[in-house]
């Protein structure tokens, strides 16, 4: 039986008259866990350059026109350096808890040609070294995550020995701490109001486009970083990717993702379906309950001392739908791991672990508390109209607990 976690019982603003997300505690236990995992695993330094990622360790955001503008070494045992940009790099006083500040290189995505990236990049690397010299760590293993082969080519010329640092980022950001788990939760709240705005204004004749830019619009006003797009009639099944603006018709299928709607970097990954003007055919109906008991086995079997080799059993084999492969359902008929570690810009942030047939049966993980995971399914005809649904839920010590709490029995009539 499907339960649900505790609603929050504060708003997204700020007050002193009661504990809300603590931003600092939140910043200091997203560092400790990362430097307890880069201990266990011998890398003393790490050198990450995706705003999600710089985000995560040292608490510093950005607007990200190109890479490398900023980028942060962080550390085992010591203060982290944070490297940024013009502007950024002036203003430290907006962001106390950061201590040490260095001018960031970039080559602007190689606009200077072939000798200005070479030497730009080779700035970088020995400005790198000298900070990891001053520490007594240039021979210790360095961490990297989301630099190029150039960068990493320049930091090896630099006699820096190279790790893949998205591992260790993964392994510390897969269970959440409380206030990770309540902008989680604020995430999948705002995407209930874009979904009730989307009931309040749709109607046959409008384009997709129009009802979408409202609802954004809503959440916004809301408190939210809204993202999504949404898709109608023959484009709902198989699942299209590119947001088409097509005008709404009675009788229409729609699937709302409102997936990447975020609260202080933290990204949702939610779906409903709606059926516009009448009610469901006994086929969409059909669907429907095929989709929501997929994910009710899926989520029940999502409790410690399970792994996800189990959950994934809930899944239907890609074969069903004809194809050959699962990797055709990739993205479609899975589980992920949710929160704000990302190794590049992405509109959602997968974390550990992932449950789907391509590879839980043969590499499970276990689950474990405080992991925010969201399932996905699908059912529906080619080019005709199909269903979807998805849920955010938190593993607990009691078992998994949904967080997002706007409807999800039926496809909803609008």
């Amino acid at each position: 039986m499907i339960k649900y976690a505790p609603k929050l019982a504060f708003g997204p603003g700020v007050t002193d008259k009661h504990e809300m997300i603590n931003l600092p505690r939140m910043r200091e236990e997203r560092a400790a866990k990362t430097r307890k995992v880069m201990k266990e695993m011998g890398i003393p330094a790490l050198l990450v350059a995706s705003e999600p990622n710089i985000r995560y360790l040292v608490g510093f955001s950005w607007g990200v026109f190109q890479p490398y503008l900023c980028y942060a070494l962080f550390f085992a045992e010591h203060e982290p350096i944070l490297f940024a940009h013009a502007g950024s790099y002036q203003v430290p006083e907006m962001v106390p808890w950061i201590k040490n500040w260095r001018i960031a290189r970039s080559t602007l995505s190689d606009i200077g040609g072939p000798r200005v990236n070479e030497e730009e990049l080779n700035l970088l690397a020995q400005e790198i070294r000298v900070e990891l010299k001053e520490r007594g760590l240039e021979k210790e293993k360095l961490g990297v995550c989301d630099f190029d082969d150039l960068t990493r080519s320049a930091l090896k010329r630099a006699g820096l020995n190279l790790v893949e640092g998205w591992w260790t980022l993964l392994e510390a950001s897969k269970c959440k701490t409380v206030d990770e788990i309540n902008c989680l939760k604020f995430a999948a709240s705002f995407c209930g109001t874009g979904w009730q705005k989307f009931t309040d204004v749709c109607r046959p004749g409008m384009s997709t486009a129009q009802v979408h830019q409202l609802c954004q619009t809503a959440m916004a006003e809301a408190g939210a970083d809204p993202a999504g797009w949404m898709w109608s009639g023959p484009a709902t099944f198989e699942r299209m990717i590119t947001p088409i603006n097509r005008r709404i018709e009675f009788g229409d299928l729609i699937y709302y993702p409102l997936c990447g709607t975020a609260y202080l970097g933290y990204t949702s990954c939610l779906y409903r379906t709606f059926k516009i003007g009448q009610k469901p055919t006994a086929k969409e109906n059909d669907w429907y309950k095929r989709v929501k008991d997929t994910l009710d086995k899926a989520i029940d079997v999502t409790r410690i001392g399970k792994t996800t080799a189990d959950a994934a059993k809930a899944f239907p084999p890609a074969s069903k739908w004809g194809y050959k492969d699962e990797a055709e359902v990739l993205s479609i008929e899975f589980g992920h791991g949710i929160g704000l570690a990302s190794p590049m810009p992405a509109s959602v942030h997968y974390n550990y672990p992932v449950i789907n047939n391509q590879w839980s049966l043969k590499y499970p993980q276990p689950f474990e508390e405080g992991m925010v995971i969201a399932y996905e399914s699908c059912e529906g005809e080619h080019m005709v109209g199909g269903v979807r649904l998805e849920n955010m839920l938190v593993v607990t010590k009691s078992g998994p607990e949904l967080i997002d709490f706007y409807p999800r029995e039926e496809i909803i009539v609008v």
